[in-house]
Parts: structure tokens; C-alpha cells; sequence
């Protein structure tokens, strides 16, 4: 299938979409699109019209009813759907947040150790993180390698954090093989 070039706004209603429905499985409410977005729900619904056209998104009617995404909309925004994703601990300001993936992790300017930064990215919201904010990744499951850092940008379309890094270690603990 050949990759679908969605606007910024349709990129990050799509992503709040993906992001809802991972945490409840339901139909989402566009309201709830809303909020996640700061958008008005019309603008929603509106979005959602091009969306559907593009066989993104599937509207479900009725009291119980929303708006779900389609194995499409993964693609188009390069989520992988794993049923069993192996674990990345991360914390926010020394506390756990637990309804977010780590997908990936990208090292950029590691021969200049005051420029390195570390892009992880994520499924799931990234609402309470704000620039500054303590931000430690891992250890990952292989390599068992841990990133502690402050976020120096953050990129909600595509949710990516970006990292300034204060300390990386691996392994931080005796690898499983």
C-alpha cells in the first residue's frame, strides 16, 4: 500500500485516536479526540470526514458509538502492532508511567557528548512531560541499556521525546542471555 500523506493536524488526531483506543479498545467519543488534541470536537468531526474517506478511521453509530482507527491507520502513521511488545520502563520525574510503549530509540551526535541526544519514541500520550523534566528510559530488553536525560524538545505530532542526556549505561544490569 502506498503511504498516505496526512496534514499535521490530521497526523495528531489520528495519533490521539490510536493512542485512546489502545487504552480502552471502545469506540472513541470525538469529545475525547477534543480534549487530547485542544481542538473543538466540530473541528473533530470535520477532520474525521476526511479521515473515513481515506479509510483511516471506521465511524461507529449509536449512544455507544465513536470513532475507531483501521489497520490502516497504523501504517500510515508507522505504528507496529505487536499483541505481546517486550517492556521499556520509562519515568517521568522518577515516576513510572505505564500506558505508553517505547518503539524506538535514536542516538544522534553520540562522538560530541555535549550535543547527544537521544530521540525516544513513543505510543501513547505524552501530555504531563514538558521541557526539562527528568525523563529515564530503560533498561531495554536486550542490550539492557539505560538512558537518564531531560527533555530538550517534544515532538507531539509523531510522539517523540527528545533527550538531552545527562547519563547512558549498558548494561544496567546483567543481560537475560
Amino acid at each position: 500500500m502506498s503511504s498516505i500523506e496526512l496534514t499535521p493536524s490530521q497526523k495528531k488526531i489520528l495519533r490521539a485516536l490510536t493512542n485512546l483506543h489502545k487504552e480502552s479498545e471502545a469506540a472513541i467519543k470525538g469529545e475525547d479526540i477534543a480534549e487530547q488534541v485542544d481542538r473543538n470536537p466540530g473541528t473533530i468531526r470535520n477532520q474525521m470526514q476526511s479521515l473515513k474517506a481515506l479509510q483511516l478511521v471506521e465511524g461507529v453509530p449509536g449512544p455507544k458509538g465513536g470513532y475507531k482507527p483501521t489497520a490502516s491507520a497504523y501504517e500510515a502513521l508507522e505504528i507496529q502492532q505487536m499483541d505481546d511488545p517486550a517492556s521499556v520502563p520509562i519515568e517521568h520525574e522518577g515516576e513510572p508511567i505505564d500506558d505508553v510503549i517505547v518503539e524506538e530509540i535514536d542516538l544522534s551526535s553520540v562522538h560530541h557528548p555535549e550535543l547527544c541526544r537521544a530521540e525516544i519514541h513513543i505510543q501513547g500520550a505524552l501530555g504531563d512531560i514538558h521541557e526539562d523534566d527528568a525523563v529515564t528510559v530503560g533498561p531495554t530488553p536486550l542490550s539492557k541499556l539505560l538512558i537518564d536525560g531531560r527533555v530538550d524538545g517534544k515532538d507531539d505530532t509523531n510522539n517523540i521525546l527528545i533527550l538531552r542526556i545527562e547519563d547512558m549505561v549498558a548494561p544496567a544490569e546483567e543481560p537475560s542471555h
